[in-house]
């Protein structure tokens, strides 16, 4: 059992509480997208005061996961380019295609199983995406675009950016996705801010320029048609990374479409669209 210490100023006494140690849970995460191959992350949860140094990661990836893919005709069973690793697991056969059903079984070697079902929808391109200034002669500012949402109700959507020569992968910014509930069948204009890597060092994460595209930076947008177990499982994770490590945030439940564990398999399709900034 775990115990924290929680120091307030003008506070009369120390309060301190007892944390239960937590259950040992699987965790995926998973993707498949139209015409490419699925790829699975299987790995355990740790403790909240467990170290987090590579030694760590590493013991937290779980190796020699049977993960089982189907997409109702055909079966497959993932492979893990680093078996002594494990972690990461690839479809050799499946790719994926708008419309499919697609289901997921992981086995260990204790024999605890999770399954999970995804989809991938048919992707709903942007109209237009455009830079803007956050003010007048000023080099920083926001990515805006213009969205055509469909008259059917139900439609998901995530956003990713990445700078070409800045960025190793596309970014998804807090609040980076949406569903149409408020904007059913409307055409509107809406910005996105830069999202920042995890534990980045970089310059323009850690100054002035943080969240914000620069003058010049050629940015690639991903913009991603997701189902509606991804838009949950999303919400609830940026919620959670918003309010982590304040003493006063409320709870908030990490929504999973993981039986038996956490995490998420998830099928989308998306468009991309590149502007340079200016």
């Amino acid at each position: 059992m775990a115990s924290a210490v929680l120091f307030f100023t003008s506070c009369e006494k120390d309060i301190t509480v007892d944390l239960p140690q937590p259950e040992e849970k699987i965790v995926v995460e998973g993707y498949i997208t139209p015409g490419a191959a699925a790829y699975v992350f299987v790995s355990k949860t740790a403790g909240f005061f467990e170290p987090t140094d590579n030694n760590a990661l590493l013991s937290a990836a779980v190796k020699n996961a049977t993960v089982i893919l189907s997409d109702g005709t055909n079966t497959d069973t993932l492979v893990a380019p680093a078996s002594d690793i494990g972690y990461l697991y690839l479809s050799p056969v499946i790719r994926g295609e708008v419309g499919k059903i697609y289901t997921l079984l992981v086995k260990l070697d204790d024999g605890r199983t999770v399954t999970s079902v995804t989809t991938i929808p048919a992707s709903i391109p942007l109209d237009s995406v455009w830079f803007k200034e956050r003010a007048l002669n000023d080099d920083r500012g926001w990515v805006w675009a213009t969205l055509s949402d469909p008259a059917a109700p139900g439609n998901c959507y995530r956003w990713f950016a990445k700078r070409l020569g800045k960025d190793d992968d596309f970014i998804a910014p807090i609040g980076s996705v949406n569903e149409d509930k408020f904007f059913n069948g409307l055409t509107f204009d809406f910005a996105y801010n830069r999202g920042t890597a995890p534990y980045s060092e970089a310059e323009d994460d850690n100054n002035d320029n943080a969240g914000y595209f620069l003058k010049g930076d050629s940015i690639v947008v991903k913009f991603a048609s997701t189902t509606k177990e991804s838009y949950d499982f999303w919400r609830s994770a940026e919620s959670q990374a918003a309010s982590n490590g304040s003493p006063f945030g409320s709870p908030s439940p990490l929504k999973s479409n993981i039986v038996g564990g956490l995490g998420i398999w998830e099928g989308f399709s998306f468009t991309l669209d590149t502007i340079v900034a200016q």
